[in-house]
């Protein structure tokens, strides 16, 4: 049975971070390393690497079924590539999954679509396998979703495939093998992450404990948070040849035992690795002494969520933080020369001299790199519907929200002006003579060029919205 799995493009009106990084598809490697037929050829493609168009991979590779996993920017890319499909292989079965199908796998009903996976992945897709032959798909009116979507085995339905009416349950363990990294190989040497590079990912942990109201990770696993012994992390960590490792938890940093454990067992099995992770600032403020463990035991960068430097905003989304508790964590952060990557949210009600402020509070912190989101509403969270009616883009133009676009209308400025504000935030921050200087010294003209070339063509997506005025 050929098996193919696709990791989509992103439309070219998305404003893609992959212009500076782009990671591996761990969520295919896992579905690759946990499939049971016997009879399995399994192929992993990664459009985007690949120059070739996908009608070259289907017709290439001729395969029974096909797997596609996205987030919401894809959801139209991912249901033209279904119907590309089904052009060239109509008897080619379909499947669709991911983070976001986890949450709104209504989103991607289509003709061309014979399965969505709103949970458990892994098993859901498995079954789908090991029963394919005798799947009945009761189709659909997809223009009423309204009508029942049944994927049936003889008279039994599959648990895990999306249907109207009913709840999928969630598993809250992670009993699967690790993943199969060796169908990326001829991708693997062209995975970074900024300056990571080259760049692998290892998930050691699932959902998230807080209860952010902007925030759309505690979504997928329905609340739940639950962690994978280090025991098994540090055995795939054993697996991996790369040195730089960017752990893709929602939140590394929350347990101060369990982070203390692995560094005690990264020295104890001889791991040398370099570590980017995702934590909060208030673990951060309250814990320099695991800081300080953990970066002697290779970390070496902090993705921070500090969302504002308004303390007013920060209880506005529920963060649970303080302006202080961020400053002091970025200090501890530098203090231990670990790299920090600030995360904002730009409030709709932001004026000129907000734009202004900020700039000054990211050069008074010695902030280098910060990624900058517009206050996104995504479908699924807790403040969706406080801004559904405000919207200025709509949900169907899914490529468009990205936590780049402006989704909503700003308060004190046109959108042209907004992102104006933006483009001139980030040229003054990325082009300060003193990061220039401490980056090159750091990591080599070459590295940073490169970097620049990537920004830079994000830059000009921005640019094109400030022409246009959305």
């Amino acid at each position: 049975m050929n098996i193919l799995l696709i990791r989509p493009r992103p439309d070219k009106e998305t404003i893609g971070l992959q212009h500076v990084m782009i990671c591996e598809p761990l969520e295919l490697e896992y579905i690759a390393g946990n499939i049971d037929r016997k009879d399995a050829n399994i192929e992993i493609i990664d459009m985007i690497i690949e120059k070739k168009p996908l009608e070259y991979f289907i017709q290439k590779h001729q395969p029974y079924i096909v797997g596609i996993s996205g987030y919401i920017t894809h959801v139209n890319v991912i249901k033209n590539y279904a119907a590309q499909i089904k052009k060239i292989k109509p008897s080619c079965k379909v499947v669709v999954g991911g983070v976001y199908a986890e949450v709104l796998p209504q989103d991607f009903i289509s003709e061309n679509i014979d399965f969505i996976i709103e949970a458990n992945g892994i098993k859901t897709f498995n079954t789908i396998l090991n029963n394919i032959d005798n799947i009945k798909i009761n189709n659909r009116n997809i223009n009423n979703i309204d009508n029942s979507i049944k994927n049936t085995i003889g008279e039994k339905e599959i648990e895990g495939v999306y249907r109207v009416g009913h709840t999928n349950i969630k598993e809250n363990n992670f009993p699967y093998n690790m993943p199969d990294r060796q169908k990326v190989a001829k991708y693997r040497h062209k995975y970074y992450y900024m300056f990571h590079n080259p760049c692998a990912l290892i998930k050691t942990s699932f959902g998230c404990p807080y209860t952010c109201n902007f925030c759309f990770c505690r979504e997928i696993t329905d609340g739940k948070y639950f962690a994978r012994s280090i025991d098994s992390v540090i055995e795939e960590l054993k697996g991996i040849p790369e040195k730089e490792i960017y752990i893709v938890d929602d939140d590394f940093l929350y347990s101060k035992e369990r982070i203390l454990e692995f560094c005690q067992k990264l020295k104890a099995n001889n791991i040398e690795k370099h570590f980017l992770v995702y934590g909060r600032a208030d673990f951060i403020y309250k814990n320099e002494d695991v800081i300080k463990n953990f970066r002697e035991s290779g970390l070496r960068a902090v993705i921070v969520g500090l969302e504002s430097f308004k303390n007013e905003d920060l209880n506005k989304y529920n963060k649970r933080t303080s302006l202080l508790e961020n400053e002091e964590a970025i200090k501890i952060l530098q203090k231990h020369d670990v790299v920090v990557y600030g995360t904002l949210i730009l409030d709709m009600d932001f004026s000129t001299e907000d734009f202004k402020n900020l700039y000054n509070w990211i050069k008074k912190m010695n902030l280098i790199f910060v990624n900058l989101q517009p206050l996104t509403p995504l479908e699924g969270t807790e403040i969706y519907n406080l801004y559904k009616e405000d919207f200025i883009i709509p949900k169907e133009e899914y490529e468009k929200w990205d936590l780049a676009h402006l989704v909503l209308q700003p308060k004190k400025m046109s959108v042209r002006r907004y992102y104006f504000e933006m483009i001139k935030l980030y040229y003054k921050i990325t082009m300060r003579p003193q990061n220039v200087i401490k980056l090159i010294k750091k990591h080599g003209i070459k590295e940073v060029l490169k970097l620049s070339v990537g920004s830079s063509f994000v830059t000009l997506q921005y640019i094109k919205k400030v022409i246009r005025g959305r």
